[in-house]
């Protein structure tokens, strides 16, 4: 890659990975499935008008908008709003490149290689070590349900690899008009129209600049940056710079929020980084080569949702490899 396009990888890795503490900070402002869905509202608007008529079916637009916006972001913001730390769901939620390889494995069929397998069980060891050290530091609740993002977002991984859009970017654009009505109606429902109402007239610069930063600095300008990569690089060239984003996350939580990284934490991060690295960028097995589309099925919220597509061979990372990590 040319150096300024390396620069450009680093910072969209740097913006992901800070994005946990901004999101921490939207959750002293805001309910949790409250701030999704402005953070859906904001990312899609005036976006939508902007980049054409959908390219892809809605059955896929509309699945992927569930598990990745309902589902994936609604359970990531409610885990750090029940208590856990924005560090350590930055590492956490890396575990859903496993998932997604295991899900690719069952239902598309991606037999993965010894490599891959021994790359799960590094990063499930990693988990492992992570759930010792959150049962020590933080709720339980809030650890299983960022687990359970993680596992949301392999399922819609998988979905985007079957939609395999033609442009990446339309794609994600109109996944995140998908769960705005959804996340408004189950956080009138759970958390109440009156704490929904009361955070809104509260909205002051704090606020309003967390909700800029989710929306158009992680989703807008990752999710585009990382699809202008991926659409110069090969997957396998742009993915390894995704590892980059739970040390963004936990450095940045450690020096904004004063987080502790205990000795557990960096054992955590260890296995998990260097597992899903294992499990993303090793080469499938051997079988007959077909190219597909991938468009990166991420967030991520990160930013919102990933979006980029590459070209991929059997040979080639996974879905997950593509997808963008964005919180």
């Amino acid at each position: 890659m040319r150096p300024v396009h390396t620069a450009l990888a680093v910072l969209v890795a740097a913006v992901w990975g800070f994005n946990f503490v901004v999101i921490e900070i939207g959750l002293g402002h805001f309910p949790p499935l409250l701030l999704s869905a402005l953070r859906f509202l904001v990312a899609a608007l005036p976006a939508v008008f902007f980049v054409g008529r959908p390219k892809t079916a809605w059955k896929w637009i509309i699945a992927v908008g569930v598990a990745l916006g309902v589902a994936k972001f609604g359970l990531l913001f409610t885990g750090m709003a029940a208590g856990m730390p924005a560090g350590l769901s930055s590492l956490v939620l890396q575990v859903q490149s496993v998932f997604t390889a295991v899900l690719a494995s069952l239902l598309l069929r991606e037999r993965p290689g010894r490599v891959r397998v021994a790359g799960m069980a590094v990063a499930l060891a990693g988990i492992a070590v992570a759930a010792v050290d959150g049962g020590t530091s933080g709720p339980v609740l809030g650890f299983t349900l960022v687990v359970a993002a993680a596992a949301c977002w392999g399922v819609s991984n998988v979905l985007t690899r079957k939609a395999s859009p033609p442009d990446a970017l339309n794609f994600m654009v109109w996944v995140c008009t998908v769960p705005v009505l959804p996340l408004f109606a189950l956080s009138l429902l759970l958390e109440g129209p009156g704490r929904d109402l009361a955070a809104l007239r509260a909205l002051d610069w704090s606020g309003a600049a967390v909700i800029a930063y989710v929306a158009w600095v992680s989703t807008v300008f990752g999710f585009g940056a990382w699809n202008h990569l991926l659409k110069r690089y090969p997957a396998s060239s742009v993915a390894p710079f995704s590892l980059l984003v739970p040390v963004f996350g936990m450095s940045s939580a450690a020096l904004v929020l004063g987080e502790d990284i205990s000795g557990l934490r960096w054992v955590a991060a260890l296995l998990l980084v260097g597992g899903v690295g294992m499990t993303s960028l090793a080469p499938a097995r051997a079988g007959t080569t077909r190219t597909t589309t991938v468009a990166g099925g991420g967030a991520a919220e990160g930013g919102g949702a990933g979006s980029g597509a590459a070209e991929v061979s059997a040979g080639s990372p996974p879905a997950a490899a593509a997808a963008s990590p964005a919180p």
